[in-house]
């Protein structure tokens, strides 16, 4: 592949808030309940959140309160109506001790980066990352507001674009904002010269957040993962609970990749996990990979290797990384995978 594109967002754009509300739920019921079974959404649009879905716990909080907490967390200062339709999870579902759903995961790792993600997706999430460093802790940046994006393509690994959607107060010019972005944020991080650069393209972005788009969880599984250039599995992350298999799965498919590079068996793996509903194996495995010691380009089967190596059950998973803990909101913003404070990544 020569030309690669890939996206990450601010903790402030309409689909990573609702990651970030609904992880932040997750969080609450497994501190209060670390048996807690939850499976939510959460969809906002001009003022108004709603969170429905479903949970089997003994917890019991104010879920909408916990969601506007967060919501201005994240930045937002305007008031936001909440709407909670949160039912128990149906008998048939509490009584399974396999998997929930039919899920398909995916996980991939990489030697041509130290987090073992793609070149440019790690300079998507950091170039995000900065942004909204900066924004809460560099007074000079307190005109930015907290929706953006940014859209990064490498060819043949060198950058090529650079988009970065930035919002901003409405005292700010786009001149200044254009000049200031390109200086402090895309520069220090990208540093490649000859790379078109396109900065609030279309000009003013003073409208953001809620009040300009809706949003929804489950919608950014692309920046969630591996930036689009390797399939994701077909159910999202945020708002379920580890046990659930298309998160733990998800998180152990990474895991698995992740040793079979650091292992040498390939300079880059990919594995795919299928559950069933009610089993708690999986019922297909497969792992290939590419380079390794003594490799070439050709994909190599690793599938034995790695049913030898790695325990694929949700329970076995949650128990290996102790994931039965409040610890998901903050993956809800820069992607689960490369970041060493999470447990898979170790």
């Amino acid at each position: 592949m020569t030309r690669k594109a890939v996206e990450s967002t601010t903790a402030g754009q309409p689909d990573k808030v609702c990651d970030q509300i609904a992880d932040a739920i997750v969080d609450e019921y497994l501190r209060r309940d670390p048996q807690a079974h939850i499976d939510l959404d959460v969809m906002g649009s001009h003022g108004m959140l709603m969170i429905g879905g479903e949970a089997s716990s003994k917890a019991d909080f104010d879920l909408a309160e916990l969601a506007r907490r967060v919501y201005h967390e994240i930045g937002y200062t305007d008031e936001i109506e909440v709407f909670v339709n949160i039912e128990r999870q149906s008998k048939e579902m509490e009584g399974s001790r396999g998997a929930s759903d039919t899920v398909i995961v995916h996980g991939y790792a990489t030697a041509e980066t130290r987090e073992m993600l793609p070149r440019p997706l790690v300079f998507a999430h950091a170039l995000t990352r900065r942004i909204d460093n900066l924004r809460r802790n560099d007074p000079s940046f307190a005109w930015l507001r907290p929706d953006g994006k940014v859209q990064l393509v490498l060819e043949r690994d060198r950058v090529r674009t650079v988009t970065v959607l930035a919002s901003h107060d409405a005292s700010v010019n786009t001149r200044d904002v254009q000049t200031i972005i390109l200086d402090r944020i895309v520069t220090p991080v990208v540093g490649e010269e000859g790379a078109q650069i396109f900065i609030n393209p279309i000009g003013s972005f003073t409208t953001f957040g809620f009040q300009a788009d809706s949003g929804a969880s489950g919608r950014k599984q692309a920046t969630d993962t591996y930036g689009a250039l390797i399939p994701h599995g077909d159910n999202h992350l945020s708002g379920k609970d580890p046990h659930k298999a298309e998160r733990a799965g998800a998180y152990m498919a990474r895991y698995a990749a992740r040793q079979l590079v650091s292992q040498g068996f390939a300079t880059s793996a990919f594995v795919t996990l299928v559950y069933t509903l009610g089993r708690a194996e999986p019922v297909h495995v497969e792992a290939k990979g590419t380079g390794g010691a003594g490799g070439t380009g050709v994909a190599k089967d690793l599938t034995e290797v790695a049913k030898k190596q790695f325990d694929f059950r949700p329970d076995a998973i949650v128990e290996r990384f102790s994931l039965a803990r409040p610890i998901y909101q903050s993956t809800a913003v820069y992607g689960h995978f490369g970041r060493a404070e999470f447990p898979w990544e170790s």
